[in-house]
């Protein structure tokens, strides 16, 4: 069962959208600790995992090659990021199912 969730967390749609409540409330309260962990661990390893590499080189660079100047800087560059979140939500919204639906399995592999 375990093998099975892993293989399925990283396409997951619901982390994406938990991944973004969490960055607009940061941005709402403007807690700018929770932007940067959050920009930097969470959506770079959620874009690794889904296979956007220039989600995760952006934010990734954001730190690393163009460090912000100001308060407000660092703000615009994370409203870019909820930006582009946002766009991949869409994208997703369309094609994802449920994630439970009865009489169905949870998982396609087979059982021991």
């Amino acid at each position: 069962m375990l093998h099975c969730n892993m293989n399925t967390l990283p396409a997951n749609p619901w982390v994406l959208e938990d991944l973004l409540a969490d960055l607009v409330h940061a941005r709402r309260n403007q807690d700018l600790g929770r932007l940067a962990l959050l920009a930097y661990c969470e959506v770079k390893s959620w874009a690794r995992q889904t296979g956007k590499t220039d989600i995760a080189d952006w934010a990734t660079r954001m730190f690393t090659e163009n460090p912000c100047v100001s308060r407000e800087d660092f703000l615009a560059k994370i409203d870019t990021l909820i930006t582009a979140l946002e766009r991949h939500r869409q994208i997703w919204g369309v094609a994802a199912a449920p994630l439970d639906r009865p009489g169905r399995p949870a998982c396609n592999l087979p059982r021991e």
